[in-house]
């Protein structure tokens, strides 16, 4: 994780639907998306379903710094949609979270 002051965080985090709710978690985050745009130190937020996988689900997050992302995830708001979440998803949602570092070649 890339969470030095001056240098953004990237989470990217999967999930699967539970057979039969890939409509409703879709219909979930869709709602999700924009809220979370808005939160304060959000650079990028972006919602996918995979191709040729209906039902997985990658959310692609920026975040300004780690103090930013961790608002996001403490907001009252977040913490109400877990519970919702975890009625529409397999597995938890620790397992599909990844935070990437970016890293260049030197010139």
């Amino acid at each position: 994780m890339n969470d030095t002051k001056n240098r953004y965080v990237t989470v990217l985090w999967e999930a699967r639907a539970k057979a039969g709710r890939e409509a409703e978690m879709k219909a979930f985050m869709t709602a999700a998306v924009t809220p979370s745009r808005n939160d304060l130190g959000n650079i990028d937020y972006e919602a996918h379903e995979v191709e040729g996988q209906p039902g997985t689900f990658i959310i692609y997050e920026r975040w300004e710094n780690r103090d930013a992302l961790d608002r996001h995830l403490s907001a009252p708001r977040m913490q109400e949609l877990v519970p919702q979440l975890l009625e529409l998803m397999e597995g938890s949602i620790e397992e599909g979270i990844r935070l990437l570092q970016p890293f260049r070649p030197a010139l």
